[in-house]
């Protein structure tokens, strides 16, 4: 009896090679859009010691509380695969110095996180994420900057139907302000709302600006608005960059109960969504978070950045994206062809050409067919005779023709040829 096959776990994803191929495609413009910008990548560990996440993201949020992959290992420390970005990257940035080597550091990433949250289309629990973190200025000209970097990214991946969504949650004053505000606003009405925001009414009041529950957002249409209580500071901050996104043509929507779901979010908050995605339609989203590199016990240092889904990405791109495709194939047959054909191809390689050759020892039937399948454009024949007469058969599939060129020649005659 046989075993049974092991699969993958419920809420990964094997990206096989007919689809890797797109991910190829995304990851390059995003590294090209992220060069012009003169943002450069870091990479950080895939595991963190879990207190980074409990004082960066929150105690009293669904990722630590509900969604992390922790356990102590064999040294007894307390470790998490990470679930999100911004704390890691805060981390490498204290740890190595980073703002003691330059007052601006921009940084971005293509990374792999992990949540334990329900599977459902485009959403994952081992899941990829693009995204910038740019630490030093408290002005508003880099949020705009990092706001124009995200939007010159999916300009560049030719995305449609986006929106942007603009908002400012204020510095820490206001919020404290404005959470004793929305909770006596919601007190009398606390029986109507859902668990959850019940619950995010003692944890985290902000979170139920975030409801999808249509009752729920008609209550929150009449009540306070963190707007009034920005101090001058912050109004004039978002103020001037919502001056400068229209000096450089980024269209937005103000959106006044946008709010981030993480602890350290201060001020400018964003969201871009797609209407090619349905009701989980945000593609991107981030802000300011201020107080967060002193919080992990840096010194004072003022960030802001984004973090953009690749799989949701991907499935908003509707470009029709094609593979790499063979440009020579090498058909042989004896056993006398063989060492030839190996050199020949090392070759061809060496050259830049993208060459495959038979490994199963096939007929030339089988070869021939193998080579239409990878939609190689040439095929170069080599048997017994064309071996005894020193010369190869060069035959362009695409349109039939084909010539005998003798061995010495056959790499100039290749790079002669109109290759795609």
């Amino acid at each position: 009896m046989s075993k049974r096959p092991i699969r993958s776990i419920k809420g990964t994803q094997d990206i096989l090679p007919d689809q890797s191929f797109r991910w190829q495609a995304l990851e390059s413009i995003i590294r090209d859009t992220m060069d012009k910008y003169n943002y450069h990548e870091i990479r950080t560990p895939a595991f963190e010691n879990t207190a980074l996440f409990l004082h960066s993201v929150g105690e009293e949020t669904d990722i630590v509380s509900k969604e992390m992959y922790s356990w102590e290992d064999q040294g007894g420390e307390n470790l998490t695969l990470k679930p999100e970005l911004t704390a890691p990257v805060a981390r490498s940035f204290i740890q190595n110095n980073l703002g003691g080597l330059n007052p601006i550091n921009k940084l971005y990433y293509i990374d792999s996180l992990f949540r334990r949250e329900r599977p459902q289309k485009g959403r994952y629990r081992q899941f990829h994420q693009f995204g910038i973190e740019a630490f030093g200025s408290e002005f508003p000209e880099i949020d705009v900057e990092v706001i124009a970097l995200a939007m010159s990214t999916f300009k560049n991946l030719e995305l449609n139907g986006l929106t942007l969504e603009l908002n400012s949650i204020g510095s820490k004053d206001c919020r404290d302000n404005f959470r004793k505000a929305i909770k006596e606003y919601l007190k009398p009405n606390f029986d109507k709302l859902s668990e959850t925001s019940q619950t995010r009414f003692n944890k985290n009041p902000l979170r139920i600006l975030d409801t999808k529950s249509p009752d729920e957002k008609r209550l929150l249409k009449d009540g306070p608005k963190i707007s009034d209580y920005w101090t001058s500071d912050d109004k004039n901050h978002f103020n001037e960059v919502c001056e400068l996104l229209d000096k450089i043509n980024i269209k937005f929507e103000l959106s006044p109960n946008l709010v981030r779901g993480l602890d350290y979010y201060t001020r400018t908050t964003f969201e871009v969504t797609s209407n090619l995605l349905g009701a989980q339609n945000a593609i991107c989203g981030g802000g300011r978070y201020d107080g967060l590199v002193e919080q992990l016990g840096g010194k004072p240092t003022p960030g802001i950045g984004f973090a953009a889904g690749m799989e949701r990405l991907l499935l908003a791109d509707q470009r029709n994206f094609e593979p790499t495709k063979s440009q020579i194939y090498i058909v042989g047959l004896g056993d006398s062809v063989r060492s030839l054909i190996v050199n020949l191809a090392e070759e061809l390689r060496k050259n830049n050409f993208r060459t495959n050759f038979d490994v199963l020892r096939r007929s030339i039937k089988s070869q021939m067919r193998d080579a239409n399948k990878l939609d190689a454009q040439y095929v170069i024949i080599i048997g017994e005779e064309e071996l005894s007469k020193n010369i190869a058969t060069i035959k362009d599939l695409s349109s039939g023709d084909q010539k005998e060129i003798p061995f010495e020649s056959i790499l100039n005659h290749i790079k002669s040829l109109p290759l795609k």
